[in-house]
Protein backbone atom coordinates (compact mmCIF):
# COMPACT_ATOMS: atom_id res chain seq x y z
CA UNK A 1 0.00 0.00 0.00
CA UNK A 2 0.90 3.29 -0.46
CA UNK A 3 0.83 5.66 2.33
CA UNK A 4 1.34 9.17 2.59
CA UNK A 5 2.86 10.70 6.04
CA UNK A 6 1.88 14.26 6.80
CA UNK A 7 3.64 14.88 9.95
CA UNK A 8 2.82 18.08 11.93
CA UNK A 9 2.07 19.52 15.63
CA UNK A 10 -1.70 19.62 14.72
CA UNK A 11 -1.86 22.35 17.55
CA UNK A 12 -4.38 21.72 16.79
CA UNK A 13 -5.79 20.41 13.96
CA UNK A 14 -7.73 22.45 11.80
CA UNK A 15 -9.80 22.71 8.27
CA UNK A 16 -6.47 23.51 6.41
CA UNK A 17 -4.35 20.50 7.30
CA UNK A 18 -7.71 17.90 7.08
CA UNK A 19 -8.33 19.47 3.10
CA UNK A 20 -4.84 19.22 2.05
CA UNK A 21 -4.81 15.65 3.59
CA UNK A 22 -8.76 14.68 1.82
CA UNK A 23 -6.51 16.40 -1.66
CA UNK A 24 -3.67 14.23 -1.60
CA UNK A 25 -5.64 10.78 -0.61
CA UNK A 26 -8.26 12.13 -3.19
CA UNK A 27 -6.14 13.35 -6.35
CA UNK A 28 -2.34 11.23 -5.97
CA UNK A 29 -1.29 7.82 -5.91
CA UNK A 30 -1.74 7.63 -2.14
CA UNK A 31 -4.36 5.02 -0.52
CA UNK A 32 -4.13 6.30 2.94
CA UNK A 33 -2.16 8.95 4.54
CA UNK A 34 -1.30 8.93 7.79
CA UNK A 35 -1.63 12.39 10.28
CA UNK A 36 1.98 11.89 12.11
CA UNK A 37 1.50 14.10 15.42
CA UNK A 38 4.60 15.08 16.22
CA UNK A 39 5.58 15.35 20.15
CA UNK A 40 7.93 17.88 20.02
CA UNK A 41 9.13 19.47 16.80
CA UNK A 42 12.72 20.78 17.30
CA UNK A 43 12.22 24.11 15.76
CA UNK A 44 8.83 24.53 17.90
CA UNK A 45 8.78 26.17 21.45
CA UNK A 46 7.37 23.75 23.40
CA UNK A 47 5.40 26.08 26.05
CA UNK A 48 2.71 26.43 23.21
CA UNK A 49 2.09 22.95 22.37
CA UNK A 50 -0.37 21.19 24.05
CA UNK A 51 0.02 17.97 25.43
CA UNK A 52 0.99 15.04 23.27
CA UNK A 53 -2.01 12.89 23.95
CA UNK A 54 -4.22 15.62 23.36
CA UNK A 55 -3.39 16.81 20.23
CA UNK A 56 -3.39 13.38 18.60
CA UNK A 57 -6.64 12.66 20.62
CA UNK A 58 -7.71 15.96 18.35
CA UNK A 59 -6.42 14.36 14.86
CA UNK A 60 -8.20 11.25 15.66
CA UNK A 61 -11.71 12.88 16.32
CA UNK A 62 -11.49 15.23 12.82
CA UNK A 63 -10.38 11.88 10.94
CA UNK A 64 -12.81 9.45 12.32
CA UNK A 65 -15.58 9.85 9.09
CA UNK A 66 -12.37 9.72 6.82
CA UNK A 67 -11.31 5.89 6.25
CA UNK A 68 -7.94 6.67 4.36
CA UNK A 69 -6.96 9.11 6.66
CA UNK A 70 -5.55 8.29 10.32
CA UNK A 71 -4.43 9.56 12.84
CA UNK A 72 -0.55 8.41 13.95
CA UNK A 73 1.40 8.32 17.31
CA UNK A 74 4.20 6.30 16.00
CA UNK A 75 6.87 9.71 16.90
CA UNK A 76 5.66 9.10 20.45
CA UNK A 77 7.41 5.70 20.62
CA UNK A 78 10.46 7.16 19.42
CA UNK A 79 13.38 9.10 20.90
CA UNK A 80 13.07 13.14 21.26
CA UNK A 81 13.10 15.45 19.39
CA UNK A 82 11.89 14.06 16.60
CA UNK A 83 13.63 13.52 13.27
CA UNK A 84 12.09 12.74 10.05
CA UNK A 85 14.82 10.17 8.71
CA UNK A 86 14.61 8.32 12.00
CA UNK A 87 10.67 7.59 12.06
CA UNK A 88 10.68 6.93 7.99
CA UNK A 89 13.44 3.94 8.38
CA UNK A 90 11.83 3.11 11.22
CA UNK A 91 8.66 3.01 9.40
CA UNK A 92 9.94 1.05 6.68
CA UNK A 93 11.35 -1.92 9.02
CA UNK A 94 8.26 -2.13 10.61
CA UNK A 95 5.97 -2.09 7.77
CA UNK A 96 8.22 -3.66 4.62
CA UNK A 97 4.92 -4.27 2.90
CA UNK A 98 4.01 -0.32 2.22
CA UNK A 99 5.70 2.09 0.10
CA UNK A 100 5.79 5.62 2.39
CA UNK A 101 5.59 8.81 0.87
CA UNK A 102 6.96 11.89 2.63
CA UNK A 103 3.99 15.16 2.57
CA UNK A 104 6.21 18.30 2.98
CA UNK A 105 4.86 21.86 2.52
CA UNK A 106 7.04 23.93 -0.66
CA UNK A 107 7.94 26.13 2.87
CA UNK A 108 10.06 23.40 4.08
CA UNK A 109 11.84 21.94 0.39
CA UNK A 110 13.66 25.00 -0.19
CA UNK A 111 15.41 24.01 3.65
CA UNK A 112 15.06 20.50 3.06
CA UNK A 113 18.86 20.55 3.01
CA UNK A 114 19.09 21.47 6.15
CA UNK A 115 17.11 18.47 7.53
CA UNK A 116 18.94 15.53 9.01
CA UNK A 117 20.08 13.28 6.49
CA UNK A 118 18.31 14.53 3.68
CA UNK A 119 20.47 13.19 0.76
CA UNK A 120 19.17 9.40 2.48
CA UNK A 121 15.21 10.54 2.87
CA UNK A 122 15.61 12.03 -1.38
CA UNK A 123 17.44 8.38 -1.89
CA UNK A 124 14.71 6.02 -0.73
CA UNK A 125 11.60 7.98 -0.08
CA UNK A 126 9.58 9.85 -2.84
CA UNK A 127 8.49 13.27 -1.48
CA UNK A 128 4.73 14.86 -2.46
CA UNK A 129 4.87 18.80 -1.99
CA UNK A 130 2.31 21.36 -1.77
CA UNK A 131 3.29 24.18 -3.06
CA UNK A 132 2.43 27.33 -0.56
CA UNK A 133 1.76 30.87 -1.36
CA UNK A 134 5.00 33.40 -1.31
CA UNK A 135 7.44 30.74 -0.77
CA UNK A 136 10.46 29.75 -3.64
CA UNK A 137 10.86 25.96 -3.62
CA UNK A 138 14.48 25.86 -4.49
CA UNK A 139 16.47 23.89 -6.49
CA UNK A 140 14.76 20.91 -5.25
CA UNK A 141 11.49 20.83 -6.95
CA UNK A 142 13.41 19.57 -9.96
CA UNK A 143 14.62 16.78 -8.19
CA UNK A 144 13.16 12.95 -9.15
CA UNK A 145 12.15 12.17 -6.64
CA UNK A 146 10.41 15.21 -5.74
CA UNK A 147 6.70 15.72 -7.02
CA UNK A 148 4.54 19.06 -6.71
CA UNK A 149 1.15 19.26 -5.72
CA UNK A 150 -1.39 22.30 -5.98
CA UNK A 151 -3.49 21.71 -3.47
CA UNK A 152 -6.26 24.18 -2.08
CA UNK A 153 -4.62 26.65 0.23
CA UNK A 154 -6.57 27.76 3.23
CA UNK A 155 -4.65 30.99 4.95
CA UNK A 156 -5.01 29.64 8.23
CA UNK A 157 -2.82 28.70 11.51
CA UNK A 158 -3.05 26.47 14.70
CA UNK A 159 -1.72 29.62 16.31
CA UNK A 160 -4.40 31.72 14.77
CA UNK A 161 -7.20 28.75 16.28
CA UNK A 162 -5.18 29.29 19.81
CA UNK A 163 -5.52 33.20 19.44
CA UNK A 164 -9.31 32.84 19.11
CA UNK A 165 -10.13 30.22 21.87
CA UNK A 166 -7.76 32.54 24.10
CA UNK A 167 -9.91 36.00 23.37
CA UNK A 168 -12.82 33.29 23.27
CA UNK A 169 -13.72 33.80 20.26
CA UNK A 170 -15.50 30.99 17.75
CA UNK A 171 -13.39 28.86 16.16
CA UNK A 172 -16.73 27.30 14.57
CA UNK A 173 -15.39 25.98 11.20
CA UNK A 174 -11.58 26.81 10.88
CA UNK A 175 -11.73 23.34 13.01
CA UNK A 176 -14.36 20.27 12.26
CA UNK A 177 -17.26 20.93 14.22
CA UNK A 178 -16.40 17.55 16.36
CA UNK A 179 -12.91 19.04 17.07
CA UNK A 180 -14.30 22.69 18.27
CA UNK A 181 -17.16 20.84 20.79
CA UNK A 182 -13.89 18.53 22.18
CA UNK A 183 -11.59 21.95 22.54
CA UNK A 184 -14.80 24.10 24.31
CA UNK A 185 -15.23 20.47 26.42
CA UNK A 186 -11.81 20.08 27.37
CA UNK A 187 -11.07 23.61 28.32
CA UNK A 188 -8.18 22.94 25.83
CA UNK A 189 -6.02 25.66 24.63
CA UNK A 190 -7.57 28.03 26.69
CA UNK A 191 -4.16 29.17 28.72
CA UNK A 192 -1.78 28.09 26.13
Amino acid sequence: MKIGLFFGSFNPVHSGHLMIANYLVEHSQLEELWMVVTPHNPHKNRATLADDFDRLSLVEIATRQQPNIKACDIEFLLPKPSYTIDTLVYLQEKYPEHEFVLIIGGDNLASFPKWKNYEIILRDFELLVYKRPDYELGELQHHPKVTLVDAPMMQISSSFIRKLIREKKSIAYWVPATVQEEIERSGLYASI
